[in-house]
């Protein structure tokens, strides 16, 4: 097979310390020089700056290279079996400019280092080792080992004889059991091994490969989500404090006063809390309107609303966390591929997406790194860049999120990604019909991703990324896009009658849940494949990116793949759907699967779990820092530059949050646009003013302390955040995400029941439904020696707010010099689990009380504030968060470049002015208020805590007092320089 390789150089070194080139392996049987000229002049590279060469891949073509001026070379590829993306693009390239010939294309970079430096560390710093592969060597050398490495990445994959192997199950005891499944990853505990036995003990047989693989994806902790499906016997113990509700208000928080009589048993806590949650919102709902608003909840792959009369909007939250610790690029850029196919499989077009990432300190010493776990810096940088490439290549805006800091996620970070969804009513199919076609269109199928299901639903280890790496994925947004326009016209022209994403499980999760009710045939000879050496089971298990899996009736086949043949979209017939209830795959004449429906889907045994819970000793970690006598001032400014705190404005400028044109409300809001926006707002349908606001509530430090007010916390938080621009508190819905610890340890598991009690209190208080949501636990890294640390308790809660009106939303910052600053809600000493203790855990002694959500008061307050934003009687209205009073303050006079004049008198607390300043007390907004409009403002929020503290300034200083004393007095630039540190 002929050979090549071409070199494709800036025409003028770079400013940057290393020099960069682009390398290109080119292969095929008939590909001659000329083509290789032809593709290199009118594809591989840009004149204007660059220049190319191209050479045969040869000993003796690479010795005649010139010399390059480097003291060492550092070449990047992927490994082989790993999606190459660039080198695929440059095949396809290749074939539409007619030259044929290259059968391989491999993408590389060559970095040409300076003297000095360590070329092996600046090597690992370059390669994801998982999923990339290095070559280092001098200039004017190295010429075998160089040869050797193109010629490793251009080889066909080697192909072995099929086979499906039986695993000697019927004659395991319990202690083999258990080995088979830890050895193959099936992440399995004894007793649903033994019902797997008892199965195959019947039929008389043992599983197959396949077969067994098969059952471990369905049960996987990822997929059937069975320890939020668990039976958990809840016992607390009554000699730790455990923060009670407001007095008085029993009758709205009535989990709390179930845990409090424990011990209780809870048959399951997704139904118990969340979708019970809802059906009360909803019972309640329709009790008073007949309009139908949730389309559907926890049933689809998001959760639907209505919008308009012709419109739906859908929204899904996932998240992508084990992937990002091993290859943070991957990771979430397959986060967030694969989000959008959650969308795509109700149908729906995505119009924004959403982020939030938890890493561990940026400043956290190399040293002090767990074996196998990478910097959180290289993490934050890499998943960032993940997700930025997958939403601005698929012209999607990412419009909002949030950025945490813990060294609780060191080992363990968090990447939730989310996507909204637009559609016309009625166009989502659901019903399945025997006889349909079973079709999976997209992206070929590899080798990756396998395992992704099983390997999410365990504990990672110092040798994580040497035992599963194979689980880790690399997206194609370029694919994902065409396979979008697709399905989209497909669904316009009602074309199929059912689909789903293929994500974690590959085939096996889509065709076994779409054929649950029925039944399915699929001949996996038939799935295209990247490369050929599968095994049977590899193919079926297989979590390759960018594809989806649809029900096609026949009389609409020809019609479907027409389609798909004329926007370039590979869709291929792998089976059929039937009517015996049986799931049934083969693979060229050898039977890789043959289980019941039934068992499949409702034979794993219920797992019964303990939870413990104890107030004793609850508190957030605190970092070790001696007393000091830092000022309120002082106070503030180590605040604004705390990394959770500080300005976002760097990642936020990655992301396209302006493509599509319909973004009302941006991330960054303000006078120069950059100060922190509360939410989005975004108007989908450009013929009406109707909009959607985003917003976001997390808090993990609460979590610390008790999961149940961190849950009402990060309600309250959501609700605030869209509340704040306009949205609608009566038409908000809210997802909830999940990130915790092992379930299994009691302790984890009490904290667990304790949060999903307190979005139910949330949820119905507020009536705001849960329409969707999703768990991820095992978040926990283990030693070599058994040690374990588990990420802190966190819950994220995305809220989709309807805005009536697009015209009448409202930013955060300051408008207009001589207007009114309003606080609304209560200041109480609430400081446990604060961001001040982070700053100097020594300010507040005496303070530690978790913040408390009144119900009452809160859902009170957010509906006179939505009338008041309505009313056009706010200027600009900020809600109080991490750093409370003090920070919100801040924040809006960096982002309007005017000042305030502030006195704490009305709400100073008998703690003093730090704890006055930085309580995190839930539910309180900073409003800005036009002076003629005070009147109708102060009218508008009559029965909610409401106090004046000051007025909007020209001049850009923050100026706060109480008592007649002066607590601080800080320039804007001074705030903007610490908060952009």
């Amino acid at each position: 097979m002929a050979q090549f390789l071409v070199t494709v150089v800036p025409r003028e070194p770079t400013a940057y310390h290393e020099q960069l080139h682009l390398l290109y392996l080119l292969a095929g049987e008939a590909l001659d020089a000329a083509s290789v000229a032809r593709l290199t002049e009118e594809l591989l590279h840009d004149p204007v700056v660059q220049t190319a060469t191209w050479c045969a891949l040869d000993r003796v073509a690479l010795a005649t290279e010139p010399v390059l001026a480097a003291a060492h070379i550092i070449e990047v590829a992927y490994r082989p079996g790993v999606t190459d993306n660039e080198g695929e693009s440059v095949r396809i390239g290749a074939h539409r400019l007619g030259i044929e010939e290259v059968e391989r294309a491999r993408a590389l970079r060559r970095y040409l280092l300076p003297p000095g430096g360590d070329p092996a560390q600046r090597a690992s710093e370059l390669a994801i080792d998982l999923v990339q592969t290095t070559l280092i060597y001098q200039p004017g050398g190295a010429f075998d080992e160089r040869l050797g490495f193109y010629e490793t990445l251009l080889a066909a994959p080697t192909e072995h004889a099929l086979h499906v192997m039986a695993v000697p199950l019927l004659a395991a005891d319990d202690e083999t059991l258990l080995r088979i499944s830890r050895e193959g990853v099936l992440a399995l505990d004894l007793a649903e091994m033994r019902a797997i036995r008892d199965y195959f003990a019947h039929l008389g047989r043992d599983p197959s490969d396949g077969e067994l693989e098969t059952l471990a994806q369905t049960w996987s902790e990822h997929c059937s989500h069975k320890t939020f499906k668990a039976e958990v016997r809840y016992q607390q113990d009554l000699r730790g404090e455990i923060a009670a509700p407001p007095p008085g208000a029993s009758t709205l928080y009535p989990m709390w006063h179930e845990l409090a009589g424990a011990p209780v048993t809870i048959t399951s806590l997704i139904r118990h809390y969340l979708m019970t949650a809802t059906d009360t919102v909803l019972a309640d709902r329709a009790a008073h309107t007949n309009a139908p608003w949730v389309l559907s909840a926890f049933v689809d792959n998001a959760g639907i609303l209505a919008f308009t009369d012709e419109h739906e909007v859908s929204f899904k939250v996932e998240t992508h966390n084990h992937p990002s610790a091993l290859e943070p690029f991957g990771g979430a850029n397959t986060g967030v591929g694969g989000v959008i196919r959650d969308v795509l499989g109700v149908s729906a077009e995505p119009i924004a997406n959403t982020d939030v990432l938890c890493f561990g300190m940026p400043d956290t010493p190399p040293e002090r790194l767990q074996p196998g776990v990478l910097h959180p810096q290289r993490v934050a940088t890499g998943v960032v860049a993940g997700v930025r490439d997958y939403g601005n290549k698929l012209g999607i805006p990412t419009v909002n999120g949030a950025v945490l800091f813990d060294p609780g996620y060191t080992a363990n970070p968090l990447v939730y990604a989310g996507t909204v969804g637009l559609a016309p009513r009625g166009y989502h199919p659901r019903q399945v019909a025997p006889g349909d076609a079973v079709v999976v269109l997209g992206g070929r199928t590899g080798r990756d991703g396998i395992h992704g299901a099983t390997f999410s639903s365990i504990e990672l280890t110092h040798d994580t990324a040497t035992t599963v790496g194979s689980a880790v994925q690399i997206g194609d947004p370029i694919t994902e896009k065409n396979m979008l326009d697709v399905l989209l016209q497909a669904r316009d022209r009602r074309l199929y009658s059912a689909i789903t994403d293929c994500g974690a499980g590959g085939l096996s999760s889509a065709v076994g849940e779409m054929g649950a009710e029925c039944g399915a045939t699929v001949e996996l000879s038939r799935v295209p494949l990247k490369y050929a050496g599968l095994q049977p089971w590899e193919v079926w298990l297989s979590e390759a990116q960018e594809r989806m899996v649809l029900a096609v009736p026949h009389a609409n086949l020809d019609e479907f793949l027409a389609l798909c043949a004329a926007e370039d979209v590979e869709a291929t017939v792998i089976g059929q759907f039937t009517n015996d209830k049986h799931l049934r795959v083969t693979h060229s004449g050898l039977n890789v699967v043959d289980l019941t429906m039934d068992f499949l889907h409702d034979g794993r045994p219920q797992r019964i779990l303990e939870a413990r819970w104890s107030g004793e000793g609850k508190t957030a970690p605190l970092p070790a820092t001696a007393p000091s006598d830092q000022s309120a001032g002082d106070l503030l400014m180590a605040l604004l530059a705390h990394p959770n705190i500080a300005s976002k404005e760097a990642i936020v400028r990655t992301y396209d949050h302006e493509v599509r044109g319909a973004t009302v409300i941006k991330p960054l809001v303000g006078a120069q646009m950059d100060g922190p926006g509360n939410a989005a707002v975004l108007q989908p349908v450009p013929t009406t003013t109707r909009g959607l606001a985003l917003g976001c509530g997390i808090n993990p430090r609460y979590g610390y302390i008790d999961p149940y007010w961190m849950a009402l916390a990060v309600v309250d938080e959501a609700l605030r955040n869209v509340v704040a621009v306009g949205g609608d508190p009566a038409q908000t819905a809210i997802l909830d995400n999940f990130c915790w610890g092992d379930p299994r340890q009691p302790d984890r598991m009490a904290g667990l029941v304790r949060a999903t009690a307190g979005c139910y209190d949330a949820a119905v208080a507020f009536g705001t439904p849960f329409i969707s949501g999703k768990d991820s636990l095992n978040n926990e890294y283990r030693d070599a020696e058994g040690n374990r640390v588990a990420i802190p308790p966190t819950l994220l809660v995305s809220a989709l707010a309807f805005v009536p009106d697009v015209r009448h939303c409202v930013t955060m910052d300051l408008k207009h010099p001589g207007n009114a600053l309003y606080l609304v809600g209560t200041t109480q000493a609430e400081l446990g689990g604060s961001h001040l203790g982070l700053v100097d855990a020594h300010a507040y002694p005496g303070s530690t009380q978790v913040p408390r959500v009144d119900l009452e008061t809160a859902r009170t307050t957010f509906k006179a504030m939505h009338a008041a934003i309505k009313g056009g009687l706010v200027a600009a209205c900020h809600d109080l968060s991490e750093g409370g009073l003090g920070v919100a303050a801040a924040e809006m006079v960096i982002a309007g470049q005017l000042g305030l004049d502030l006195t704490l008198d009305p709400i100073l607390l008998p703690e003093g002015v730090v704890v006055t300043l930085y309580s995190e007390s839930p539910s309180r907004f900073l409003i800005e208020v036009p002076v003629e409009e005070r009147e109708a403002f102060e009218d508008t929020l009559r029965g909610v805590p409401l106090v004046r503290l000051g007025r909007v300034t020209v001049e850009p200083h923050l100026r706060i007092e109480a008592e007649g004393a002066s607590v601080l007095d800080l320039p804007v630039e001074a705030l903007r320089t610490a908060w952009k540190r």
